[in-house]
């Protein structure tokens, strides 16, 4: 339920931000493992199959969600879990962290091309210029005049994850009811068990050099255990983040803990510029505020869901067990994303 009192929003709000600072440190504490030798599918690996493995007494307790809702589960699972995650860190391997996940920062606005261009439904005019706003800070991250400075197979790894992000809010859009809905922590569970089976397949860790995990990385000159970069990737980047993530939405709404989530970007850029000394010039920090703003002007601008059948639906049609109105972003804890 929604808190209405002042101490119970102000914790909601801790919480909140607990979590986008643990979603922030995902790609911080993984680049060290990726430059140090392991390779960035098994990394994704390591992260996702670990946190399954922590969230299985969850999964038991939703096991029914597997005859209910198989749809959404796989679809957590392939693209809000092993797609984004994926994609986002096979991109960090490339470009800064804060540059890949600004990009990712796109998906509101993706979603808004969505509703407009494939749904063919109307959009505000604000949310247009929340789209603008994001692609003109965009080419401030990545300094378009100097001619894309960055790898170009990385930013596209990073819009890759804003389209997998994209295409999982889709899909909760389409697989909600107000009688029968999903919890968003099975969702998670079920989520990671699925992803982590796919990248199974996909990253074969039979290859993978284990000892690595047993030496350490180096982070900007600072040798670190690689097993607690590992540690903190799966249970604070991963188990807490996506728990607090649902939590806060619980306590504040959707619309409130998205916002405080876009906090996430700013966190992984600080970061990354204090650990890995991933420095970025002040026209790629005005940018990426730029982004952010058009990200949350896109994100709290999304069009409202119809009242007629499911598959019409907009971003509310997603309900939580307690009956009340939530948006997709609530079955992926605000963001999917790392």
């Amino acid at each position: 339920m929604r808190t209405s009192s002042g101490s119970g929003r102000s914790a909601g709000l801790g919480i909140a931000l607990g979590s986008a600072f643990a979603f922030g440190g995902s790609g911080v504490a993984a680049k060290p493992l990726i430059e140090g030798g392991l390779d960035p599918l098994h990394v994704v690996w390591l992260r996702v199959a670990g946190s399954a493995l922590v969230m299985l007494p969850l999964a038991w307790r939703h096991r029914a969600l597997v005859l209910r809702r198989p749809a959404l589960l796989a679809g957590f699972g392939l693209l809000a879990v092993a797609g984004v995650q994926a994609c986002y860190f096979a991109a960090i391997s490339r470009i800064p962290v804060g540059v890949a996940l600004l990009i990712e920062y796109l998906a509101p606005a993706l979603v808004l091309g969505w509703v407009r261009f494939v749904q063919r439904r109307p959009v505000t005019r604000a949310a247009v210029v929340g789209v603008l706003l994001a692609a003109a800070g965009l080419a401030c991250v990545v300094e378009v005049w100097s001619g894309l400075g960055f790898d170009a197979l990385g930013l596209l790894l990073a819009l890759g994850a804003a389209c997998c992000q994209v295409g999982y809010f889709v899909l909760s859009d389409q697989g909600g009811d107000s009688h029968d809905a999903p919890d968003p922590l099975g969702v998670i569970a079920y989520g990671l068990l699925v992803g982590a089976a796919v990248l199974t397949v996909v990253a074969g860790p039979w290859g993978m050099d284990w000892s690595l995990l047993a030496g350490a990385a180096d982070m900007d000159g600072t040798q670190v255990p690689a097993a607690l970069l590992l540690g903190w990737i799966v249970l604070i980047a991963t188990v807490l983040a996506y728990v607090t993530g649902v939590v806060s939405v619980r306590m504040l709404s959707p619309q409130v803990a998205g916002v405080v989530a876009c906090l996430e970007a700013v966190v992984a850029t600080v970061l990354a510029w204090v650990l890995l000394g991933e420095h970025l010039s002040a026209p790629q920090i005005a940018g990426g505020a730029v982004v952010l703003i058009g990200a949350f002007i896109a994100q709290s601008q999304a069009p409202k869901a119809p009242s007629g059948p499911v598959a019409e639906g907009g971003p509310e049609s997603v309900r939580t067990g307690a009956g009340e109105s939530a948006s997709a972003g609530e079955l992926s804890a605000g963001h999917p994303a790392p």
